[in-house]
């Protein structure tokens, strides 16, 4: 599924998931952005600010243990650098990056003007490559074509979902 599922709510039962993947309360999460083939959630929307006012220039973040693990084995691989090379190279590719780092922007700005990341965005967009799991995130919720090399550490990936889901569903009680 691609792009976000609610409008600025998570059902209990998603942000109990994404709790057990974090192994910590979620922050300012504002709706699931996609999910696994599993069913659970594997990238959160998140507000601008954090509930106490601070800003949070992360907009999507990938929760999926399994995923991030991979993730974080790519980073350690020199990928970051090799792609940041290719930017200083190859103007295409360059262009497609800085697209999507003003459609991250245009995304957070529609959720809410934070003057103090105007024009930030997140992972090193638009013109180094800092931070994988953010480009990923971009990737699994904005779909494909949106981040280009979101698109390449994706698809470097692998399928991460098929020893079934990373946690357990969590029986939530009904509020009254």
């Amino acid at each position: 599924m691609t792009g976000s599922d609610t409008a600025g709510s998570v059902s209990a039962a998603d942000a109990a998931v994404v709790r057990q993947q974090l192994g910590r309360p979620p922050r300012a999460i504002r709706a699931v952005a996609h999910r696994c083939p599993c069913g659970n959630p594997d990238v959160v929307e998140t507000s601008p600010r954090l509930p106490d006012g601070t800003p949070f220039p992360t907009l999507y973040y990938l929760t999926c243990p399994r995923a991030v693990s991979q993730v974080s084995t790519l980073e350690a691989s020199g990928l970051m650098r090799q792609m940041t090379e290719r930017l200083s190279c190859d103007p295409e590719l360059a262009a497609g990056y800085r697209a999507a780092h003003q459609a991250y922007l245009a995304r957070r700005e529609q959720l809410g003007a934070v003057p103090e990341t105007s024009g930030i965005s997140a992972g090193g967009m638009p013109t180094r490559v800092k931070c994988l799991h953010v480009l990923v995130a971009h990737a699994l919720a904005a779909g494909p074509g949106v981040n280009p090399l979101g698109d390449e550490a994706l698809a470097a990936l692998g399928d991460w979902w098929l020893a079934g889901p990373c946690v357990a569903p969590v029986a939530v009680e009904p509020t009254s």
